[in-house]
């Protein structure tokens, strides 16, 4: 409940049984515990979830330390017991096939048992109901002032703010293969239990639906991220390192990124490595790290790949080939997974090969089986790679043509995107080389913003509070100009130059 600090740095955690646990390195993933109240209705208690008391002293321990901090809000819709759910009446949404895995040494095999979602839809009753209920909403009645999440609103808010729409979906998804409670993702409320029973039981499939926990809104404590490093250390604090919702950000995706990243800056830092972040061309969790400490947020954050601009090479189907180098070299990659990984990248550069070393000339066997196989006509010499650069062309077909043995799906797929794309990636290269010019040009922590000549007030106000570490990261702090960035290179190379 308490942090052990000494000086300016953390030196460990004392527990509410009053135990102190010693440690150089501690990281604070609080979620929604910090100050967090609980809204059903007009009526709210201290929560951090339902049925679990919030971190309030920690909560007052932190707000006494040189962090700027804020609350935000989130939601939650009433789970159902789906034993008393009409499903016949729902649109059937199975699970994508073939099944998708989750790691480089996943199989389908080991997956469970599959079960679909559904989809049902509000209606104009619902939305009745739901405005009948708005003088008892906590939400419209001033009692929350957090802000929440905006791209996934209470069913209040959607009805509010698009009163023009009929109907809104409900993705109806089960809690797990253990248990008959059912997620209706869609109607996250925190409207009094009896109008949340009343507007349940107005969807369709939902006509006698029994509600085994009602929804609730959430009030919790967060700070600025913009006194983090990159690391996601707190700039106050040496041995601090917070991960998750107390950072502002809203998504298990989010948060658990970042609780790997900083976990992982926490082990280096115990050993005396120094830390790591990937940059935006690496990894959506460098996007998220390098938009929150730049920009802030004031609204929790969800992560997109609209917000990343080099999103042609951060695909799902090449994680492991950006990453697991990198992960070896930290420490947090085994054995196993590094040999999977090798032979991987060896087989993606053989068939590669094997591609690129196979000519192909008009007229030949070959070449007529990969014509009949495409239903492309080849008319000029060339080879399988660049064959395969045709967007008609599928892998599979050359594959068989070259009757070459089994070659696994990844490997393949992997293949015939880089060579797809090949040219959109290389150009893509370029800008990332560009900007790696300036991520590579550090700007000195000794660094006086507010005497440099040119840089307006509000400018030197929104450097000295950043504190970026490099001329990149400070270009992506809002209203900072090609001139600024110019003016802040030129006092860095003097800095060093001098030093």
């Amino acid at each position: 409940v308490d942090l052990i600090v000494e000086g300016d740095r953390v030196a460990g955690v004392l527990t509410q049984m009053g135990l102190e646990f010693r440690a150089p390195a501690v990281v604070l993933t609080t979620g929604t515990f910090l100050g967090g109240r609980i809204h059903v209705g007009l009526k709210n208690h201290p929560g951090g979830r339902a049925g679990d008391a919030p971190s309030n002293a920690l909560a007052e321990r932190l707000r006494a330390l040189p962090f700027r901090v804020d609350r935000l809000k989130t939601g939650t819709p009433p789970r159902i017991d789906g034993r008393s759910v009409d499903f016949s009446v729902m649109q059937v949404q199975p699970g994508d096939t073939p099944v998708p895995v989750m790691s480089l040494l996943g199989s389908v095999a080991e997956h469970p048992e599959q079960v679909p979602c559904h989809i049902t839809h509000t209606n104009s009753t619902t939305h009745d109901i739901i405005r009948e209920g708005l003088d008892r909403s906590p939400l419209y009645t001033g009692v929350i002032e957090g802000i929440g999440p905006r791209y996934c609103p209470s069913i209040e808010d959607k009805v509010v703010r698009f009163a023009d729409k009929q109907s809104h979906q409900v993705f109806v998804e089960p809690e797990g293969l253990t248990t008959p409670e059912l997620y209706p993702n869609g109607i996250s409320t925190s409207l009094p239990f009896d109008v949340q029973l009343r507007v349940v039981r107005s969807i369709e499939g939902f006509e006698n639906a029994h509600i085994t926990r009602p929804g609730y809104a959430i009030e919790y404590d967060f700070f600025d991220p913009r006194d983090l490093h990159h690391s996601l250390q707190t700039r106050a604090l040496e041995g601090l390192f917070f991960a998750g919702q107390i950072n502002g950000t809203t998504g298990y995706e989010e948060a658990a990124a970042q609780g790997l990243l900083a976990g992982v800056n926490a082990a280096l830092k115990v050993a005396g490595k120094p830390a790591w972040c990937p940059r935006r061309d690496e990894a959506y969790i460098g996007v998220l790290v390098d938009d929150l400490i730049s920009r802030g947020t004031n609204e929790p954050y969800r992560m997109f790949t609209s917000r990343a601009e080099f999103r042609l090479r951060l695909r799902e189907d090449n994680a492991d080939l950006r990453l697991t180098s990198i992960g070896r070299e930290l420490g947090v990659v085994g054995d196993a997974r590094w040999q999977a990984f090798s032979s991987k990248s060896r087989e993606v550069d053989a068939l590669r090969a094997a591609l690129a070393n196979t000519p192909v000339i008009p007229g030949s066997p070959l070449t007529v089986a990969v014509e009949a196989a495409s239903g492309e006509r080849i008319s000029k010499a060339s080879d399988l790679l660049n064959v395969l650069r045709r967007p008609a062309v599928r892998i599979d077909a050359l594959i068989d043509a070259l009757g070459l043995p089994s070659v696994a799906a990844d490997v393949a797929h992997q293949v015939e995107t880089q060579t797809k794309y090949d040219g959109y990636i290389t150009r893509q290269q370029g800008e990332i080389d560009r900007m790696q010019r300036h991520e590579s040009t550090p700007l000195p922590p000794t660094l006086e913003y507010a005497s440099i000549e040119g840089l307006s007030a509000e400018l030197k106000q929104k450097l000295i509070a950043a504190r970026p570490e490099t001329l990149a990261r400070a270009a992506r702090i809002p209203g900072i100009t090609p001139a600024a960035l110019s003016l802040l290179l030129v006092h860095a190379r003097r800095l060093r130059e001098s030093a």
